[in-house]
């Protein structure tokens, strides 16, 4: 396996794991979490197909720029924008009073967040594990 291949799979099974993760959380009633979780796969998976293309390092934490970097490559990342527009909301607010207005996460974020969270994440995810 090549290096780039065997980065672009080391940051796959993290973002899977997080999807995971994300999901579970949200059964769980813990719905703030679950969105940021639904976020970091998100990040992570496009990172994998990025890594896989061969670029390295890839940083930044916005889902809709890492899906404009991975359109680049392949024209089907035009239809996940607007979902890593969604989740790139998630980012801060779930995890910082200070990202509201008012109140705190955990008050703030509920079920219907999670479940929309969770279907941009599949989308995204969807589409990296069709191509890599």
């Amino acid at each position: 396996m090549t290096k780039p291949k065997k980065e672009a799979k080391r940051w796959f099974d993290q973002g899977t794991r997080d999807a995971e993760s994300s999901a579970k959380v949200r059964e769980q009633g813990i719905f703030e979490l679950s969105c940021f979780l639904a976020q970091q796969a998100a990040e992570k998976l496009l990172k994998a197909f990025l890594y896989y293309q061969g670029e390295a390092p890839v940083v930044g934490h916005s889902t809709f720029y890492l899906a404009k970097q991975c359109q680049e490559y392949d024209e089907r990342f035009k239809k996940v924008l607007r979902a890593g527009k969604r989740l790139d909301a998630l980012y801060i607010p779930t995890r910082y009073p200070n990202g509201l207005v008012e109140g705190v996460p955990y008050e703030v974020f509920d079920e219907e967040d999670a479940e929309e969270a969770l279907k941009d994440l599949a989308q995204i995810k969807s589409l990296v594990n069709s191509i890599l």
